[in-house]
């Protein structure tokens, strides 16, 4: 039998692995001593949905998406990509970026596993050393962003300065219109 919480976090990554990395975050910006602030809301995923429910524009959203690059015929990187919300990712950049040879979204399976949290509630910091973090540098424009931390029934508000002293990701232009 599927519990709600279950239901909530999406097939493919348990609750207890998805409140694990929830947990993990916070207590990584508890040590550092960030400025957040946690908001529940409705379960949701969409970056457009989530949005309205938190009350923000739609550039003051991360969308966090893992991206597959190949680097000739038998190397592979994943990158964590951060683009603001009324953006999209700019694949052929990240492909530029590594001088790979194909690039695609990592399947959900990969993309969950090296995130630690279901699609929708991919966090902006790369937990795993497997994944790159590259950020748009617009989304680091406001003086704080949102984003789902790893539940669907939860986001966090947190400082930019903030975020990027912590989560020290490589700042590049990545997103499209």
């Amino acid at each position: 039998m599927t519990t709600d919480a279950e239901k909530a976090v999406g097939a493919g990554t348990d609750a207890g692995a998805t409140h694990a990395a929830y947990e993990k975050l916070l207590a990584l910006l508890d040590e550092r001593g960030a400025a957040y602030r946690v908001i529940e809301h409705a379960p949701e995923g969409g970056t457009e949905a989530v949005s309205a429910l938190r009350g923000h524009t739609l550039a003051e959203a991360a969308k966090c998406i893992i991206a597959m690059v190949k680097i000739g015929k038998k190397e592979k990187r994943f990158a964590l990509v951060v683009v603001p919300g009324d953006r999209r990712i700019d694949l052929n950049a990240v492909k530029a970026l590594y001088g790979g040879t194909y690039v695609s979204f990592a399947s959900p399976e990969i993309a969950e596993e090296l995130a630690g949290s279901p699609s929708g509630t991919i966090l902006p910091f790369a937990f795993d050393e497997r994944l790159e973090l590259l950020v748009d540098p617009d989304l680091l424009t406001h003086e704080e962003f949102y984003f789902n931390a790893a539940r669907l029934d939860r986001s966090l508000a947190l400082s930019a300065a903030d975020y990027r002293s912590i989560a020290e990701p490589r700042v590049e232009r990545v997103s499209a219109v």
